[in-house]
Order: C-alpha cells, then structure tokens, then sequence
C-alpha cells in the first residue's frame, strides 16, 4: 500500500467544474482552520500546451457560452481577470430562425438592461485561469496523474480513494466532478436515467467572409441545429466556432468531406448569413447522450456536473448547469460548517 493523505474534502476531476469547486470550497473553513481540500485530475494539468493557442487565428475547438451568472461566479473566484486578460468574446445579441419556415426570434442585451447576453470562451482559457487560481491556495492540494481505481469506507465512515499506482486519500466527503463517463457514480452504484440522441455533433473554428458582429446564431434544420459562436482575438470578427448537431449518418458523411466540400455545406446550411465559409480547423466529432443520476447524493459521494448530468449541446446550458452544481453545494457546506 502507497501513501495515505487526509483531507477534509476530495473532488475527483480537474475540469473545469471540478476546479470551480476546489478554487470556491478553500475559502470555506471548519473551525477555526481553512478546510483541507483535494483535486484529483487523471491527467496533469500542462498550462504551456493549453495556453499554445491563445494567439491570433490558432482557438481551441471546444468553448463554452457563459451566462452572467457564471461570469458572476468567476468574479467571485478571482479568476475572471484572467479570462479577461487572456480571450474572450461577450456578445450583444443572437439570432435564432427555422429552416423549414419563417419563424426566428432576436435576443438583445440592451432590451433586458444588461451589457451582454454571456461570453464565448474557449475552455482551455477557463481552465488556464482558473488553474492560475488554484495556484494561489495554501489548503489545496493537487493530485495529477491520479488514476482512480476504488472508492471504499472504512468503519469510521471515512472514504479511502484508491489509486492504481497504490497511493491513496481519505476525507468525510468525496465530490464526483469526473465527467460524463464518470468512475466514481460507476464504482459507488449510483443509478442513470440515459439514451442517446441520434445525433452526433461536429465543432471545429471557422473563418468567415462577413463579421460575427458579437452575435450568436443558430438555425434549426430539420437535421439538427446549427450554432456559430463569435470568437475573440481577431480585430475583423471573422472567426467562429461551430457546433452542427446531425443525424449519425450524417455526421459521418460531413466527417469524410475535404475542406472546400465541407465549407461549402456549412456555408449553404447557413444560408450565407456570415458571406461564405473561407476556411475550416480539424473536425472533431462527438456523439450525444443524455443522461441523468437518479440521485446526486449517497453515503458521503456528490455527483455534480457532467458526472450528475449531460444533455443535448442546443442550449449550451451543460457546463452553466455544472456551474449551478458548484454554487448550490458550496452553500449547503457553508451553512452546514456554520450551523
């Protein structure tokens, strides 16, 4: 048996909900101490291959739309300075219409009182800084690579999480922040409501021939919905990312597509709104599964975020509803140390 640490809270998973709690729940004390907190991540953080593409033209696929009250949460870690400072794209306004009729509907910030609607965000960012944050917390602890194996308890009630590599930590409670596929709501049993979707989505960066002026657009075609999100960095406003959500069939026959065939679909998908499609990053797909825990909480274990549940990307509400996770259960711990 390797080496055993004790903490007062361990949160499995290093993304960007699992940082979010770790970075919230250090300023939280028991007594008159600051809480021991660790972060498990299977693999290490590496900020000098997540920070490459925080120049001109080189974005990361994956982002995320944040909502004001996730921005508000990252104001509240400290954190949104750095996002700041490093990339991302508020937008003023978006625009939503149908394929297969007339209908659409216009959101703007200025009619509900508010200077934007969300930031665009690209997730290497958010996990940059909120990793720079981390950084700056004396009571937390980061454990990477940690290959979770078992999640046991002891006659006390104390959970051991195991590692393959024999080390292992101990704590009263245990957050499950690891994903959709998550080891812990596997190993503790906790049950799922799941079915996939049909559909796949494919998301790459886009450069087009007209601005994005801070907009986001999604047309809904009677394949799936399509999504360009307006990205910073670039003065002209001529880049997005794009999340096309289509059938299986489908996205493995635009998957197969060269370059000048693929932006000419996406172009004419969208009906031109932002001039033809210039050019197209990597694709990447990813298949769509739903999936809900039937309870979030047992023995000790929390589930949050993906880990608790995933949903079908139309909204972009997944990683705010993470965000959600990561309030409501900093709360309940507050007013429980504090009763």
């Amino acid at each position: 048996m390797g080496q055993e640490h004790e903490f007062d809270i361990v949160i499995a998973g290093g993304g960007m909900v699992g940082t979010s709690l770790a970075r919230l729940l250090a300023d939280i004390g028991t007594g008159s101490r600051p809480c021991r907190i660790a972060l498990l991540d299977r693999v290490a953080f590496e900020p000098d291959k997540t920070l490459f593409h925080v120049q001109p033209e080189r974005y990361d696929p994956r982002v995320s739309a944040l909502t004001q009250a996730s921005k508000a949460l990252f104001s509240e870690l400290k954190v949104w300075r750095y996002i700041v400072d490093m990339r991302q794209c508020p937008y003023g306004e978006m625009h939503v219409w149908d394929a297969e009729g007339t209908g659409s509907i216009q959101f703007r910030a200025h009619e509900v009182h508010q200077p934007d609607l969300g930031s665009i965000v690209e997730n290497s960012v958010i996990s940059s800084a909120l990793h720079q944050g981390l950084n700056e917390q004396s009571n937390l602890t980061y454990f990477a690579p940690f290959n979770l194996t078992s999640v046991k308890r002891d006659e006390s009630g104390t959970l051991l999480i195991g590692s393959e590599d024999g080390s292992a930590v101990r704590a009263k409670l245990l957050v499950a922040a690891d994903g959709a596929n998550s080891r812990i709501r596997q190993l503790a049993g906790f049950a799922t409501r799941e079915w996939d979707y049909g559909h796949d989505a494919i998301v790459t960066t886009v450069q087009t021939e007209k601005p994005h002026r801070a907009t986001a657009w999604q047309r809904f075609i009677h394949t799936g919905p399509l999504a360009f999100l307006p990205l910073a960095g670039d003065k002209e406003q001529r880049h997005c990312s794009i999340v096309w959500s289509v059938v299986t069939s489908e996205a493995k026959r635009l998957m197969g597509l060269s370059g000048a065939q693929f932006n000419d679909a996406l172009t004419s998908a969208f009906e031109s709104k932002l001039g033809t499609v210039r050019c197209s990053d990597k694709r990447f797909r990813v298949s769509l599964r739903q999936r809900h825990a039937t309870e979030y909480i047992s023995d000790g274990i929390v589930l949050i975020g993906d880990a608790a549940h995933t949903m079908h990307p139309l909204a972009g509400q997944g990683v705010n509803l993470g965000f959600q996770d990561v309030i409501a259960l900093s709360e309940e711990l507050y007013a429980g140390l504090n009763a």
